[in-house]
């Protein structure tokens, strides 16, 4: 077996995977300067704002996620409490 690292291992790979994805994501809001988005009310028609609304509504979904995750956790043991006393039995 190798001892190699996979790719994304490597923080310079993973520099790089960062600054694609931002020029992707910039090249994406400047094509909207390029298509007709044909806006049903005023506020569509901004200029960034499906990449705002598209960040807001994630960001919602994360903290969303996390106050769901402090409802619902429970401790490691939750399900079967295991003593090591009862292990003798």
């Amino acid at each position: 077996m190798s001892n190699s690292q996979h790719w994304l291992d490597k923080p310079e790979n993973l520099r790089k995977l960062w600054h694609i994805f931002i020029f992707v994501l910039i090249l994406t809001v400047v094509a909207g300067l390029f298509v007709d988005l044909h806006p049903h009310f005023e506020i569509e028609s901004w200029f960034g704002f499906y990449a705002v609304a598209s960040f807001v509504a994630c960001l919602v979904m994360v903290l969303l996620a996390k106050l769901i995750a402090l409802l619902l956790k429970r401790p490691e043991n939750y399900y079967y409490d295991y003593n090591e006393d009862q292990a003798d039995d």
